[in-house]
């Protein structure tokens, strides 16, 4: 059995009995205005943070969404859209899809706008989506793409690519691990599936996006998320796992580099009232600006007393240097 057929097992089964301890089931559901979710999609939230993002669903967009689940971001996703087939839903997993089906016709019943046909559930396997090129303006996944080993991980990051239209965006929520994970963690199919041995440094999975030919890198939040421990775990130390959340967006590849923004921001505190690099970046005068990590870097290569570079916060909110 390959690691995706125990990855497939374990969803079936918590598609069939929804398990309330798979990923992060017990975090808050924030309910948006007019939106009530069910119960049962609650239960069956099998992610690790959200992809659901007011800033990036303006204009009706055509949104996608790979790992379908008990259909909980699907219903968020269709509140900002609200129009036939404006959501794709994709699963692998036939049991999970009828589950998000049954799950939809409940969340009628407790919402008057919402309607089934807003979702379009569809079989389908990340690494050669069921969707043409250049026809989704805002695809997402949630604690998925850290299941897979590095050739499916590249092979489903380009699919996503593939399916975006230019300036589109990717906007994901995955487990990372700062640590080293000896080969029996990496290997263990079943821990893979449950969200935790697939983790990857942040830098090696920005770098997998930008490959991919991702222009713009967004980190939002970096989150605590799970332990690996001696006591439970084939490890000899503790191995801390956090969840970050991340747009990739589908903007041309600037000559020198991508932009990757990690929540620094560029203070100029000097005599005049502006500052301005000559390179397109102006910084008023003891006003914050976001800078991507490339900028800051030539920025801070200037030597000015007068600029202040911030460390990354790992939370970055738009309104940047690019």
């Amino acid at each position: 059995m390959s690691y995706l057929d125990a990855t497939n097992d374990l969803y079936k089964d918590a598609a069939l009995t929804p398990n309330v301890g798979l990923c992060c089931t017990t975090n808050p559901i924030w309910e948006l205005p007019g939106l009530k979710i069910p119960l049962i999609m609650q239960r069956m939230n099998y992610g690790c943070g959200s992809t659901v993002h007011a800033r990036d669903l303006t204009n009706n967009p055509k949104i996608l969404y790979v790992g379908a689940g008990g259909g909980m971001e699907l219903l968020q996703f269709a509140y900002f859209s609200r129009q036939e087939n404006g959501v794709i839903g994709i699963d692998v997993v036939d049991e999970m899809l009828e589950a998000s089906r049954k799950n939809f016709i409940e969340a009628e019943t407790q919402n008057n706008w919402f309607k089934s046909s807003f979702v379009d559930l569809r079989k389908g396997d990340a690494l050669n989506l069921p969707v043409e090129d250049n026809t989704i303006d805002v695809a997402a996944q949630n604690c998925l793409f850290n299941i897979f080993k590095e050739n499916d991980l590249e092979k489903a990051i380009h699919e996503m690519y593939r399916v975006l239209k230019p300036h589109g965006r990717l906007v994901m929520s995955d487990p990372t691990c700062e640590q080293p994970m000896n080969e029996t963690l990496r290997n263990d199919d079943r821990l893979r599936a449950l969200c935790l041995s697939g983790s990857l440094p942040i830098d090696e999975y920005v770098k997998k996006l930008t490959d991919a030919g991702f222009g713009t890198i967004e980190i939002r939040a970096r989150k605590p998320y799970r332990i690996l421990d001696p006591k439970n775990y084939q490890t000899d130390e503790v191995i801390y796992i956090e969840s970050i959340e991340v747009a990739a967006i589908k903007d041309p590849m600037p000559a020198d580099g991508p932009c990757i923004f990690t929540g620094k921001a560029a203070i100029y505190f000097g005599d005049d009232e502006v500052f301005d690099d000559q390179k397109g970046h102006i910084l008023l005068k003891n006003q914050p600006l976001a800078v991507c990590d490339k900028t800051a870097g030539a920025l801070a290569s200037l030597n000015r007393d007068d600029i202040f570079i911030s460390e990354s916060t790992f939370h970055y909110d738009g309104g940047g240097c690019c």
